[in-house]
């Protein structure tokens, strides 16, 4: 069963540009769009008995909000197979919930406050590195006219499923890959040549069997000396789509401090990919 692309809305101007980009990734990836508002009947987690007619209104701009998504991704992409769902949730645990019948999951960057609510702070964090699909963060400036895919890695770790994803994006939009692994000073300033020599051998090892495995896609390697967030956010502008990891901790998914910082700095989408479950 061909799983869906799952994106989040509240009917926004950010969360309408989300919208969009999810029914080229769903046309792209040959998958069907999945459109979610979450109606969150209270704040703060702490539930109260709805005064009467509340729910009847949450659902009606929930559907109204549903069916101008619907709309607007027809418009987009005509043809695309589009399901709606109206969960009456938090828009984070809304979102979570499709992480197991979902191919990605996509949000915006910032809403109207509560899917109502997909400001940065709250759903965005609350989602990416914490579901076994990669989400993607629609942020910074959306064009895919820019024809690279930058993808962040840290060597020190395992990397196949950062360029698997980001070689997989780039041979769908006929871009290149840009791989980026930055490296700290050595406290031994004598080592500093033989550091840049080693991660740049370690990055070019790395991204050989990838390279074999999608022959038209061209790579660019870097091995800047910096703080990966900075490199990466410098880069981000000339990308259409920006490719880093989240770690794992205590057999747990997380969000790592360089997916934070890309998700709050990034001038292009982020694609948050999790490690292999």
């Amino acid at each position: 069963m061909i799983q869906p692309i799952v994106v989040g809305t509240d009917g926004s101007a950010r969360a309408d540009v989300a919208v969009e980009w999810a029914a080229d990734e769903a046309t792209l990836r040959r998958c069907p769009l999945h459109i979610v508002y979450a109606a969150e009947r209270w704040d703060y987690d702490v539930p109260f008995h709805a005064a009467p007619g509340m729910c009847e209104s949450l659902t009606e701009t929930g559907e109204r909000v549903l069916a101008e998504a619907v709309e607007r991704a027809a418009k987009a992409r005509p043809g695309l197979p589009v399901t709606t769902e109206l969960a009456f949730d938090s828009p984070a645990r809304a979102l979570r919930s499709q992480g197991r019948r979902a191919d990605e999951i996509i949000v915006g960057h910032r809403g109207l406050g509560g899917f109502t609510g997909m400001l940065l702070g709250s759903t965005s964090l609350r989602v990416a590195g914490h579901v076994p699909v990669p989400v993607i963060v629609v942020r910074g400036e959306v064009c895919e006219r820019r024809g690279e895919v930058l993808a962040g890695v840290d060597l020190s770790e395992d990397g196949t499923h950062v360029l698997r994803y980001a070689f997989e994006a780039a041979a769908l939009r006929g871009a290149w890959v840009r791989v980026v692994h930055a490296w700290r000073l050595p406290v031994t300033p004598l080592a500093v040549r033989e550091t840049a020599a080693l991660s740049q051998e370690r990055l070019t090892d790395a991204i050989a069997p990838w390279r074999a495995e999608f022959p038209d896609v061209g790579v660019v390697e870097q091995t800047p000396c910096g703080h990966p967030v900075g490199e990466l956010a410098d880069r981000s502008s000339r990308a259409a789509l920006l490719v880093v990891g989240s770690p794992e901790r205590d057999h747990a998914p997380c969000l790592g401090s360089v997916a934070h910082g890309m998700i709050h700095h990034a001038d292009c989408p982020v694609a948050v990919v999790p490690p292999p479950g």
